[in-house]
């Protein structure tokens, strides 16, 4: 563009974010948050799912106390989504952050060599990453060290080195099917890298969020290899601890999460639980088990869910690549996920903070730009994540189109500026 011609086209871009403001709007595309329409996909969990005995398969009485590690078949049938035996698999609450947040409590306070007495404490957070990891680590004083992705998972070649010279590196959260927010999936050949690693510190964890391994929006359907027998194939058993949830699959208020690790370190987190509490809902267990019934059922019930998601990705990668193609293919780019649930946006360095605060001003909430990088810094300032699951396709038309003009409109303004 010549610079009359860039002038020209900022007047215009102004023009038309000038009407957004006098009529903002009331739109959220900031978490990741199944849709009223995905939850009613689960109603039957509630409705039509009874209970008909009161004992599970290893005779614990569902409404009473006991059975801390979980009812047998909740065990069995979250072990068949982690690869694990039931006796490599914990099954707890709703949530599996809390799993992960007692996880690290533990380490950090009550384990036999707990990481609080020592100077400094580090963890490496593969960025852009899933910023509720980066508040726990944040909130326990974990240094958080980014290093980036490649397509296949963290940047090997940094962790290695990272962890083999430095005992204060102490672990690592990994996503490792369909990263949020960059969608990618960790490589056989990364997972045989981080199983075989040397490590400084010999109390070395993986924290394996895999939150997306059943989340697929196509037909392509990625999985990341088994960790864990990795691990215990190169002598290093304890490193990994896997999390799972349905929170993404039923009810995210009332389902049930799910930790898998070698038979030892399972019970060593399960004496950690145990003087928290003295049983998770074994009810709400029972009633996941028979609504899910077992993998068939699960990618079953997980293919209603990407044929309302599958949509919605589309139109964002339809309304994008409409709009910066050309002159404007410069500007963003952005990715094209085969499963999990959001959109990672890259925008020319300097942009991002700006672009999201022109959204806000107009009433359309993003998350924070940069919130994927440890304690929000990013110096590129070019990271924006989408995550267009609770929006109507209408409304996420207006939040879409509002978006590209902002990206626009920030993009020229900065170059014309240089």
């Amino acid at each position: 563009m010549t610079k009359e011609e860039t002038a020209e086209q900022l007047s215009a871009l102004k023009a038309q974010y000038s009407l957004y403001e006098n009529r903002p709007f009331d739109l959220t595309i900031a978490r990741g948050i199944p849709s009223t329409d995905q939850l009613k996909l689960s109603e039957a969990l509630l409705n039509e799912t009874p209970i008909k005995k009161w004992y599970s398969e290893d005779e614990l009485d569902i409404r009473n106390y006991g059975g801390l590690f979980g009812i047998r078949e909740a065990r069995a049938l979250f072990g068949q989504m982690m690869e694990t035996s039931v006796d490599e698999t914990f099954v707890g609450g709703n949530s599996s952050l809390q799993l992960m947040y007692a996880t690290l409590n533990h380490f950090m306070f009550t384990a036999d060599t707990p990481w609080s007495r020592e100077e400094k404490v580090k963890f490496i957070c593969p960025s852009p990453g899933y910023d509720r990891h980066w508040f726990m680590l944040d909130h326990m004083g974990i240094e958080m060290i980014p290093v980036e992705l490649t397509g296949e998972g963290p940047d090997m070649e940094v962790v290695e080195k990272l962890v083999s010279q430095d005992p204060a590196v102490k672990g690592m959260f990994v996503v490792p099917t369909y990263n949020n927010p960059t969608g990618e999936t960790v490589s056989d050949e990364v997972v045989e890298q981080l199983a075989n690693m040397h490590t400084a510190a010999e109390d070395f964890i993986i924290l394996w969020d895999n939150a997306y391994v059943v989340h697929h929006l196509n037909g392509v359907k990625e999985k990341a290899a088994n960790l864990l027998e990795a691990c215990k194939a190169a002598g290093s058993p304890d490193r990994v601890i896997q999390y799972v949830s349905t929170s993404k699959m039923t009810l995210p208020g009332a389902g049930v999460a799910a930790m898998g690790a070698s038979e030892a370190r399972i019970k060593e987190l399960a004496l950690e639980f145990s003087k928290q509490l003295i049983s998770f809902d074994k009810i709400n267990q029972m009633r996941h088990v028979l609504f899910l019934k077992d993998m068939e059922t699960i990618e079953a019930h997980m293919e209603k869910h990407a044929e309302i998601l599958a949509p919605k990705f589309e139109w964002i990668d339809a309304i994008l690549s409409a709009y910066f193609s050309g002159d404007r293919s410069s500007f963003v780019s952005w990715t094209r996920p085969n499963g999990g649930y959001f959109v990672h946006l890259t925008t020319q360095n300097g942009c991002a903070t700006e672009i999201v605060a022109k959204m806000k001003h107009i009433g359309i909430e993003l998350t924070p730009a940069n919130a994927a990088y440890p304690y929000g810094i990013n110096p590129k300032d070019n990271s924006i994540r989408l995550a267009p699951s609770f929006a109507r396709m209408d409304d996420l038309e207006i939040a879409m189109e509002a978006l590209c003009i902002c990206i626009e409109l920030v993009t020229l303004e900065k170059n014309n500026e240089e």
